[in-house]
């Protein structure tokens, strides 16, 4: 039943009305994604500030593993928030479920900026830390699997790669915003560097509390798909875990599909910025500019390889993404450590984009042409977030692990390995742009 390909249905021409109609809900659509990631990504850009008022230790290095473990521990929530939010999105709605996940990243990050110090409260402080974390990991655990279907189901089938390519544009762009921020507090206009270490760190968390929360006032005027308002028209249709296990061939896919490529991801996202901190070698202000540059770069391939795979295909791409990353990934990380020029460093993190990019631009609508409507949003987002935790969200915890025991180039076996294992899935899965479930309803 699943394994037989599914043609896409004749969509009716596009008039001009539609096209407006659709870029003003992927504009609303990905203003909240954006703020979503910039306030879960504010903590990683943060974390040389704030490690010490939370984790203090002589150890510089201890203090950042620290923060990375609280950082992957976030991540265990994501299956829940993926299975929460899903189900909130394939039975009341898209716009709902994107609403409330929002809701929930203002909460978690207001607790962040309020929290007191390990000085003032003891070992409370890390621990309400992670409870802040846990908040926010569940929000992003249900906005992956909402975003990503909304997206894709907003667009039109001609043009579906480019338009869902904007979740990834605008998540790094929540990590380019938190950058910004940075390098706004770091010019010392308004804050000395001491001043920023002992308290202008909580500064960016009460700004995405306040963006999350105008967010969520724009996401109340979202209009739902087409797709989702015909599914439930259609008598006995039903989202629910017995529904979703009916699809195991796909479930199984977007494990594959995603291993490799989230471990990417959070490579050269979240860790690099401590890699080229501590393993490089570079200044603060040098790190925050290599990083900045590199993810703006990134930003810009997004849309360019989504329009792409609407011309070629998805799987192209990922396999573009599984021989490069496996055969790249270990020169890129052994000569990002051995420069010591930012201009070099930068180059090297853009040269890893340019194959990471192959998963990224299209990984959600791949997705989401994997599962018909009634379960679309559950069966991405749960999948996808049970593997982002133990790929992703892990990545830089292992990476510090093995710096911390004198191995750090095992890591890059390590990230490595696991790319060349979703290539194997990439090599042997169809395509689902000739092959989509996007217009069918269970």
């Amino acid at each position: 039943m699943t394994d037989q390909a599914i043609e896409p249905a004749v969509e009716p021409a596009t008039t001009f009305s539609d096209v407006e109609r659709r870029i003003k809900a992927i504009l609303i659509g990905s203003a909240g994604n954006l703020v979503e990631w910039y306030d879960f990504y504010a903590y990683t850009a943060f974390a040389l500030y704030f490690a010490p008022a939370f984790f203090p230790s002589k150890d510089p290095v201890v203090e950042q593993l620290n923060a990375a473990v609280v950082f992957a521990a976030t991540f265990l929530m994501r299956p829940l928030g993926g299975w929460l939010f899903g189900y909130l999105a394939d039975q009341y709605g898209r716009r709902l479920s994107l609403t409330v996940s929002v809701l929930c990243m203002c909460f978690g990050s207001l607790i962040i900026a309020v929290t007191p110090t390990y000085a003032t409260i003891g070992i409370a402080a890390p621990i309400i830390l992670a409870l802040a974390r846990v908040i926010e990991g569940l929000s992003l655990g249900g906005e992956y699997g909402a975003s990503a279907t909304y997206l894709s189901e907003v667009a039109d089938a001609k043009h579906r790669g480019f338009y869902s390519s904007f979740q990834y544009v605008t998540l790094i762009g929540g990590q380019l915003t938190a950058i910004v921020v940075l390098l706004l507090l770091l010019q010392k206009v308004f804050l000395t560097t001491e001043e920023l270490k002992a308290w202008g760190w909580r500064i960016p968390f009460f700004i995405g509390a306040c963006l999350a929360i105008f967010v969520a006032v724009m996401r109340r005027n979202l209009h739902e798909t087409e797709a989702f308002v015909e599914a439930k028209k259609k008598a006995g249709s039903s989202s629910s875990m017995a529904a979703l296990f009916r699809y195991p061939r796909e479930l199984l896919l977007v494990v594959g599909l995603t291993a490799g490529g989230t471990a990417a991801f959070y490579t050269f996202t979240t860790y690099m910025q401590t890699f080229v901190k501590l393993s490089v070698g570079l200044t603060e202000d040098q790190t925050t500019m290599v990083i900045f540059g590199s993810l703006l770069f990134a930003c810009v391939l997004q849309p360019l390889y989504g329009a792409i795979s609407d011309r070629i295909g998805r799987k192209p791409l990922l396999i573009f993404f599984g021989i490069a990353g496996t055969l790249s990934t270990i020169p890129i990380l052994t000569a990002l450590k051995a420069t010591k020029e930012p201009f070099t460093a930068f180059l090297l993190i853009c040269g890893a984009w340019i194959f990471t990019a192959g998963y990224t631009s299209i990984n959600a609508v791949v997705k989401a042409e994997l599962f018909p409507t009634n379960i679309r949003a559950l069966g991405v987002g749960l999948p996808y977030a049970i593997t982002v935790s133990l790929f992703g969200g892990t990545a830089p915890a292992i990476a510090l692990y093995f710096k911390s025991i004198g191995h750090e180039t095992w890591f890059y076996y390590y990230l490595s390995g696991v790319i060349f294992l979703s290539l194997l899935i990439y090599a042997t899965m169809r395509d689902t742009k000739h092959a989509s479930a996007m217009h069918r309803h269970e």
